[in-house]
């Protein structure tokens, strides 16, 4: 039955993230999905499945999908774009998902794409905050690195963290990053140049904040095992990713009427259906890409995706936990933080990421030979969150 085909992930593609200026969306996009497609042995897709956020606003450009796939040569195929915030890479993977497994299409691509500085600062940041609450948040000027202070301020206080202990995410994020040929800021740094940047909304000071930038990447999904393998033959590969799990959950946008500030209750929710989906808990995850758009939104997640007692991962990573040779190893790709955050294409930078872990063709630091890889993408503070569980094909 179509229902009982497994889906699979044979090809991957992502541009370096930067500050593109001299670039479109058009040509991005094309030069990530062009890698995708050579990487799946020259398979085109059938359908076609954007993640964008603020091509509307800051590009003035609707019909966004069709104009991809024109440009990238797969005029006519359906396509169109998904829209979740921050989420919505991980919104657009679910939909993608959904097509291969239902069997309206046997050969799904799903990209992101995000153009963040065809705006000024002013533009960029107002366009970002409209994922917020218009009446009782964006009218009021909030923002979401206001936003996430709040909760950042909250979480040292209730649970005694200073600026310093919570330093030690970006710190570890800038190390990574450096081997990273994707990245944004592939650059180390120390404790005291982060406790010393400049204050964007305090607590949060410059490098806490991930960057704002411009990059697209694409995953090619397959159903059926017969299929995937004949990919993999016919480039030579040893390694099957499948998907194994795939959740989207959805809290409140406005966070006042939160019954939890410092609970991502999405997360915790699309984290449970994603394991139980997949057949894992917690315990069974190798390698973790979490959405540190913030350093608290790491912290955060590690705690609601079962990872880490609630108010201690900050101490946890201080001490070393969760870094390469522990487990799960966690954003060994320099993270929202270093790798850099094109919005509406993270979601997808996570899966291709977590895709060549289980590979073991990753450009950067590599996992310690993961079997299971997870992917957090949220938008908002955990207004949408994606989760998707891969794994080596049994």
């Amino acid at each position: 039955m179509i229902m009982a085909d497994k889906v699979y992930i044979v090809g991957v593609g992502m541009t370096k993230i930067g500050r593109w200026y001299n670039r479109s969306a058009k040509d991005l996009f094309y030069e990530a999905m062009s890698k995708a497609i050579e990487d799946a042995g020259g398979v085109k897709p059938q359908a076609l499945v954007i993640g964008n956020m603020t091509s509307s606003v800051l590009m003035e450009q609707d019909s966004l999908a069709a104009l991809l796939a024109d440009h990238s040569g797969l005029r006519g195929i359906p396509a169109f774009k998904v829209e979740a915030a921050c989420g919505s890479g991980g919104a657009a993977f679910y939909a993608g998902y959904s097509l291969v497994k239902s069997g309206l299409a046997d050969i799904v691509a799903v990209g992101g794409v995000e153009k963040l500085t065809e705006g000024i600062s002013s533009e960029t940041t107002k366009a970002l905050a409209q994922a917020a609450d218009a009446e009782y948040e964006v009218f009021y000027g909030a923002s979401f690195t206001g936003l996430n202070a709040l909760v950042a301020r909250y979480y040292m206080s209730k649970y005694g963290y200073t600026r310093e202990d919570m330093a030690y995410w970006p710190l570890r994020m800038h190390e990574y990053a450096t081997s990273n040929p994707y990245a944004q800021l592939p650059k180390k740094t120390s404790l005291e140049a982060i406790i010393k940047s400049p204050v964007v909304a305090e607590p949060l000071h410059l490098f806490d904040c991930s960057p704002i930038g411009d990059g697209a990447a694409a995953v090619i999904l397959v159903r059926g095992e017969g299929k995937a393998r004949e990919v993999s033959r016919r480039i030579g590969r040893d390694v099957l990713v499948e998907v194994r799990g795939v959740a989207l959950s959805t809290d409140s946008v406005d966070l006042g009427s939160r019954t939890d500030l410092l609970t991502l209750t999405s997360t915790v929710d699309a984290s449970r259906q994603a394991y139980r989906m997949a057949g894992i808990t917690a315990k069974d995850v190798d390698y973790l890409e979490v959405h540190d758009a913030f350093h608290i939104t790491g912290y955060l997640a590690l705690e609601d995706m079962g990872f880490a007692t609630k108010g201690e991962a900050p101490k946890l990573w201080k001490e070393g936990r969760f870094a390469k040779g522990d487990k799960p190893e966690v954003n060994l790709s320099g993270g929202l933080k270093a790798r850099g955050h094109p919005v509406g294409a993270t979601g997808i930078y996570q899966i291709a990421e977590c895709v060549l872990q289980l590979r073991g063709e990753f450009p950067g630091v590599r996992a310690s030979d993961p079997t299971i890889a997870v992917a957090q993408n949220i938008g908002g503070i955990a207004t949408y969150s994606a989760i998707t569980v891969l794994g080596r094909a049994r």
